[in-house]
């Protein structure tokens, strides 16, 4: 059964598995929606990344290199083209699994209170042998151009505290809910409580 829209936490997730599983439910009809793109793993050093990105950067229209290839510098366009290249983009089904995608580095304010998915086939624990090398696709877009990272960075500190928060306030008002119950049962009268529990347990 289809969700209105997916949200899936990219951290943690290695980039060809996630794009590989994200293109599929995407030519299904799904719509998703993937945030953290900056976290997402890439299997290999983060040297040998980057000159791979760098000899990508290299190719161009001879001719006229405004024609393309265009190079995204920023992760979450990095993750679309990625998932671009598993899907015939160039077919009308295509180009309408592409619109229901959406990636974002960090978390937008609209996505922050939405519950996050993880794709257990593609995290990277799961996925990537302990002694193996990766690095984040946040850390080869900064090396290549990315001007955001220390930005991004800043932004989702911020998140993380007003969301510590947050779950501070909500266990506290928890803890006097409980309180409170165990006051008001205290004080019923016997035969109210003979009839509160009978209520509860059928």
């Amino acid at each position: 059964m289809f969700e209105k829209v997916v949200v899936i936490d990219g951290r943690d997730h290695l980039l060809g598995r996630l794009c590989s599983i994200v293109a599929k439910e995407l030519l299904n009809g799904q719509r998703i929606v993937i945030v953290r793109s900056e976290q997402v793993a890439i299997s290999g050093s983060l040297f040998r990344n980057k000159i791979r990105y760098w000899q990508f950067l290299r190719k161009r229209t001879n001719t006229n290199p405004k024609k393309g290839p265009f190079h995204e510098r920023a992760p979450s366009k990095i993750l679309e083209r990625t998932i671009r290249g598993m899907i015939p983009h160039k077919t009308p089904r295509g180009k309408a699994a592409l619109s229901k995608l959406k990636c974002f580095e960090g978390v937008p304010p609209q996505y922050v209170q939405i519950k996050k998915k993880c794709v257990p086939q593609a995290v990277r624990i799961v996925r990537l042998k302990p002694y193996r090398k990766f690095c984040k696709l946040g850390e080869v877009s900064n090396d290549v151009g990315w001007k955001h990272k220390d930005l991004i960075e800043k932004l989702d500190a911020k998140r993380n505290e007003r969301a510590l928060g947050w779950y501070e306030k909500k266990r506290e008002a928890l803890k006097l809910h409980a309180q409170a119950k165990e006051v008001a049962t205290a004080q019923l009268p016997a035969e109210d409580l003979a009839l509160l529990n009978k209520f509860a347990f059928n």
